[in-house]
């Protein structure tokens, strides 16, 4: 088991309880020519000094090595990926393929390679670099990390159609091949960020690599992935976690409690209020998952380790920004001050918050002097504390080091609401 959905839950979610059929899925292939599609090969574009002249050269070789046959988009071996003119984010992609004995190629998903496809025989001549596993593994992810190798062999012997379902929420990523499930809820590494430190971008393309060998593929549908729907699969099952929030009142909170209210299950500062109120039992390493939504400008915190009294940015390890970045009034922070960052202290990635209004899922782990923050499936932060010594205004942070306090939210006078407010203790 995971922190996510068991595998048996989440394979029937798939299928029924997370809404995927065959009418919710849109197909992005007419099966008649390559409408919303173009060449794109993205190792060539992003080198190129002129993108536009490169995808220009793409498009002419984009015609002579993919062809329609049959309602199946069929590609020699050679020339540029099969690219998807629009962009997309959350998202469930299911196609089939065929491919040949020796043949390798991937489906890249936000630009970023990929779902493995390879020729799984000892034939194949790729068993020293994960081949004999079989197909449907984030080939590219590090030695080691989850999802690089599938979790079974799934592969249909070559002549047959192989089917592949993959879903993808921020960075988190779920495949079934022909129905089995080779990768459960993995973070799909960013390739083109060699130190991975970086999240996949918020959207990207598909591609449907070319790689030597005649592949064909057919019955590629998409059905975009909502917040609600997200949130739900990404918080998972209860295993191990403890509701620390009853949705109903304040019990078990201390701290500024007169200045939050309980409105519709959530916490929430009320407006024009603030100061920082906590769950009342002294913590020490943990993860902390919760959903939280802002108010246009809206503002707030997360107390780490707050020793109960004082500025948590300060005095406690240190306070998570739970922020609207897109404000204008926000727009010349520090890169310190923006959502997920500790406060003056390490910069988070942006760019993965939902929209205004919407409810967004975060989950904090906290282990000795590190600190992970997960926004929407995509990791914003992961960094030592014990190893930064340079501060937003030089201003010191002498709580810091702290290994032990209370975990909370640290209001600045608007309505931020939180929700399915639970923790694990390590």
């Amino acid at each position: 088991m995971t922190r996510f959905l068991s595998i048996l839950t989440l394979t029937a979610a798939f299928s029924v309880g997370s809404g995927y059929s065959e009418d919710s899925a849109v197909s992005i292939f007419n099966g008649k020519d390559y409408t919303g599609w173009h060449g794109d090969n993205p190792h060539t574009t992003s080198k190129a000094k002129d993108k536009a002249a490169s995808l220009a050269t793409q498009a002419e070789e984009f015609k002579q090595h993919w062809s329609i046959e049959n309602g199946e988009m069929v590609n020699d071996g050679k020339g540029p990926y099969a690219t998807t003119d629009k962009e997309y984010g959350d998202v469930e992609l299911q196609l089939e393929y065929r491919t040949v004995a020796k043949g390798d190629s991937g489906i890249y998903m936000k630009g970023t390679p990929q779902i493995q496809i390879w020729d799984y025989t000892e034939e194949g001549g790729k068993w020293k670099i994960g081949a004999d596993k079989g197909s449907g593994g984030l080939w590219n992810n590090s030695k080691g990390a989850p999802g690089k190798d599938p979790l079974v062999l799934a592969d249909k012997p070559f002549g047959e159609w192989n089917k592949v379902k993959a879903k993808m929420l921020g960075s988190r990523t779920w495949v079934w091949l022909n129905d089995k499930l080779v990768v459960d809820g993995a973070i799909w590494e960013n390739y083109w960020d060699k130190a991975r430190i970086k999240p996949l971008p918020p959207k990207g393309p598909i591609h449907l690599q070319t790689h030597g060998a005649e592949i064909r593929w057919k019955d590629i549908k998409v059905r975009e992935i909502g917040a609600e729907e997200a949130n739900t699969t990404l918080r998972g099952d209860d295993e191990g976690f403890t509701d620390i929030f009853n949705s109903k009142d304040l019990s078990n909170w201390a701290g500024q409690t007169d200045n939050y209210e309980v409105i519709d299950g959530a916490i929430q500062c009320i407006k024009g209020k603030g100061g920082t109120v906590y769950f009342d039992e002294n913590l020490t390493d943990y993860t902390v998952r919760f959903d939280f939504k802002l108010p246009p400008g809206g503002n707030n915190g997360l107390a780490i380790r707050y020793p109960g009294k004082g500025d948590t940015a300060y005095v406690g390890m240190c306070e998570l920004q739970v922020l609207d970045n897109t404000a204008e009034k926000y727009a010349k922070l520090d890169e310190r001050q923006y959502h997920g960052s500790a406060y003056g202290i390490a910069a988070a990635e942006r760019g993965y918050l939902r929209p205004v209004g919407e409810w967004n899922t975060q989950e904090v782990t906290v282990v000795g002097h590190t600190v992970k923050v997960e926004l929407n499936g995509s990791v914003i932060l992961n960094a030592d504390l014990s190893k930064i010594d340079e501060y937003m205004a030089d201003k010191p942070h002498p709580g810091k080091l702290r290994t032990e306090g209370f975990f909370g939210f640290a209001g600045h006078g608007d309505p931020v609401a939180f929700k399915n407010v639970a923790i694990k203790k390590h």
